[in-house]
């Protein structure tokens, strides 16, 4: 121990008690911090400190009274403390207030073990057989990665360089000295690709369709029927105040009166007695004959308000049953019950619902949001924290002198590699984004109002009580939003839903994903299109224009990864497609049907080799950094022999635009791209058919159309 540090000595009781458990972060506004938890409480909650709007309450808060030996307890608390409040330099930050349960879970398993071992959580009794036997007890999970085992081993370098502020003076000796967490867990960064998973393509198109679809189409029809709802409770409420003061008698004649007059209006329109859309709670209540009766309606038309007087629910009256029954008998019955009309959905042209009810309105409320989340994230590129940032009002438009639209800027906060605050933060973004936006601000209005805040992700449905911020529930929002679609929207011909398995597995969809997926389209299928709408490479163009194409963010950086790992995903295609006796055209064919058959000898061309897909991947990874997708064809690029860099300054990469296919040595020609020929082709055909053509220009045309042909005819017939 160095002569600046002193042995920790642990307080008298009075002091500890007394300690806050944070002693200088900033807190949110509105928390005073003479209310902040204090050492020896059971429970610590550090959510004051902590301001991602996506933050889970859990994730803030500990409880030491789920520990059962004091001993643990007070290491614990020590630890806990000493990682809050003391930065060491050159070894550890602050830990971050979010991360308190985190840094709870990493260190428990490790005193447990010693507990076991010792027969008591004491320090001075650990030595380095010990922390061997702990690690090889660590790594012998076969469900945990390498980087979670190094999370589980990072506590006890912090036990030995915290060791002033704990009990008994921490762990006194470095453990495994020279190394680190990372290698004694067998992990390395830098070996290890981004462990996210990528929305697969199949699943990632119908879900970013039936968000289109939800925001641009359905949010019409979600808007108007909650306006209707909200003029039937407004009604409710004047014949409220209008029966105050009848007779029993009077007020029930009353009310079956209001319900005859409106199921007789209702059938001059040729429309029944109104039923749940769907079973509440998967179950039939209040049924008449069998049939569930949307009574919640029918009380509201008669103004009958159950929430202040269960007694006076209309389906407890035996008269009003009977006219119900009367009328279900003579006039059938309709799901739902509101006036709203349904939109059709554009892919049937039939309606893209049944009817609506009070449940089927809340229930599409949250599918709206989830549909307005997937659009936020996937189209910008922003993280989950700094999506849940945005608030109402985010959302600049620039425009011209003459009016037209330049740019769409949202505004939120940034919180990666940032001060625990965030720092404001602008992200340029497309129309689609805007329309979403636009669609979460009604949507969230009246939520806001009732929480008091502005976000645009409240928990909708104001209640007294509980979170009211979405954070960590848009995961199973997401997910209930793909099952939605396929339970009740995607059944009939033309309404395709979401595939649920990928790789005979259940595909869990999680916010992490819809940046790493954009990343990946961006840097490795630019001329893509993103539900058939929009093409890859505006998203492209508007992210690097803002924030999210800025170092700071990272994203233009995890683009680059994703292009170097989706040149060594489309190598490998390649290789296989050769092995199966794909066809390659363009003059680059040649050279790569040498290359793989090179290749293949080296490997033996026996299947157990074969399925060494590492060491393929390294065999092929020059030819790999030279892959370029094209629309026309891919390009192996050379900057000596290719064609479109001949009056170009910048010589580091293919100008795709100036790609002549048919000529550049670079340029390989796939099945895949005969779609792009032959719309050239039909482009061709069609300007031959003008009569005012000089010759020349005829001459021309039809010699680019024999070049054409000559492509398509060297692949077999598609």
């Amino acid at each position: 121990m160095s002569e600046m540090q002193t042995p920790y000595t642990e307080p008298d009781f009075e002091y500890r008690s007394a300690w806050p458990v944070l002693t200088h972060v900033p807190l949110r506004a509105g928390y005073d911090r003479s209310a902040l938890s204090r050492y020896d409480d059971d429970n610590w909650d550090l959510s004051a400190a902590v301001f991602r709007e996506n933050a889970r309450r859990c994730h803030c808060t500990v409880r030491f009274d789920a520990l059962s030996d004091p001993t643990m307890a007070a290491m614990m608390r020590a630890y806990l403390h000493a990682r809050l409040n003391i930065r060491i330099p050159g070894w550890a930050p602050l830990l971050p207030p979010a991360s308190i349960r985190q840094a709870f879970n990493h260190i428990r398993p490790f005193l447990q073990f010693i507990h076991d071992e010792v027969g008591s959580v004491n320090l001075a009794g650990v030595d380095q057989a010990l922390l061997d036997r702990y690690a090889k007890t660590v790594m012998k999970s076969k469900t945990r990665q390498p980087a979670a085992n190094a999370l589980l081993l990072k506590p006890i370098w912090h036990l030995h360089h915290y060791r002033m502020h704990l009990p008994d003076g921490g762990l006194q000796f470095e453990p495994w000295p020279g190394r680190s967490a990372a290698f004694v867990a067998g992990y390395s960064s830098r070996s290890q690709e981004n462990q996210t998973d990528r929305i697969p393509e199949r699943i990632l198109t119908p879900l970013l369709n039936w968000a289109f679809k939800y925001v641009q189409v359905f949010a019409t029809d979600i808007f108007a029927v909650r306006a209707e709802v909200s003029a039937l409770e407004d009604r409710a409420e004047r014949f409220a105040l209008m029966d105050r003061g009848r007779s029993r008698r009077d007020l029930l004649a009353l009310r079956y009166a209001r319900i005859e007059r409106w199921l007789a209006a209702r059938a001059d329109k040729g429309r029944g007695v109104p039923v749940w859309a769907q079973p509440t709670n998967g179950v039939m209540r209040d049924g008449v004959g069998g049939t569930p009766i949307n009574w919640h309606l029918l009380n509201l038309v008669a103004g009958v308000d159950v929430q202040m007087n269960p007694g006076n629910h209309l389906g407890l009256r035996k008269s009003v049953r009977q006219i119900v029954e009367r009328h279900m008998a003579e006039h059938g019955v309709e799901r739902g019950g509101f006036d709203t009309p349904v939109s059709c959905d554009p892919d049937t042209q039939r309606p893209w619902r049944s009817g609506f009810d009070h449940l089927a309105l809340k229930r599409e409320e949250r599918m709206l949001q989830a549909a307005g989340y997937i659009l936020c994230a996937y189209l910008t590129g922003m993280r989950d924290c700094e999506v849940q940032a945005m608030r109402t009002g985010c959302l600049d438009i620039t425009r011209s002198e003459d009016g037209l639209i330049e740019r769409y800027r949202v505004r939120s906060t940034a919180y990666k590699w940032k001060r625990a605050e965030g720092s404001p933060a602008d992200w340029i973004t497309i129309k689609p984004v805007a329309e979403a936006i636009s669609v979460l601000e009604r949507l969230s209005k009246d939520a806001c109002v009732a929480h008091g805040i502005d976000t645009l992700w409240p928990v909708l449905g104001p209640r007294a009580k509980g979170k009211t911020h979405l954070s960590a529930e848009i995961v199973r929002s997401i997910n209930a939003f793909r099952d939605h679609v396929n339970a009740e929207l995607a059944r009939g011909d033309g309404a395709e839903p979401i595939p649920t398995v990928h790789n005979d597995k259940v595909f869990k969809i999680t916010t992490r994903q819809f940046r790493r997926t954009l990343a990946w389209h961006i840097a490795n299928r630019p001329f893509g299109t993103i539900a058939g709408m929009i093409q890859y490479k505006h998203a492209s163009v508007a992210a690097f224009e803002g924030y999210a194409g800025s170092s700071p963010s990272g994203f233009h950086r995890q683009i680059e990864q994703e292009h170097r790992s989706g040149q060594l995903e489309d190598i490998l295609e390649y290789f296989d497609a050769h092995r199966i006796g794909d066809t390659f055209g363009g003059p680059a064919a040649a050279r790569l049907t040498a290359a793989f058959e090179e290749t293949t000898n080296d490997l033996d061309a026996l299947p157990a080799r074969i399925a060494d897909r590492g060491r393929l991947r390294t065999m092929l990874g020059d030819l790999a950094r030279t892959f370029h997708v094209g629309i026309l064809a891919d390009c192996f690029f050379d900057p000596v022999s290719a064609l479109c860099l001949k009056t170009a300054t910048d010589q580091s990469k293919p100008l795709t635009a100036l790609c002549q296919p048919t000529k550049c040595p670079n340029a390989c020609i796939r099945a895949r791209h005969l779609p792009a020929w032959q719309r050239a082709e039909a482009d061709v055909k069609a300007m031959l058919k003008e009569k005012r053509l000089s010759a020349t220009q005829r001459s021309a045309l039809k010699a680019e159309r024999e070049r054409i042909r000559d492509v398509i005819r060297k692949f077999p017939e598609q």
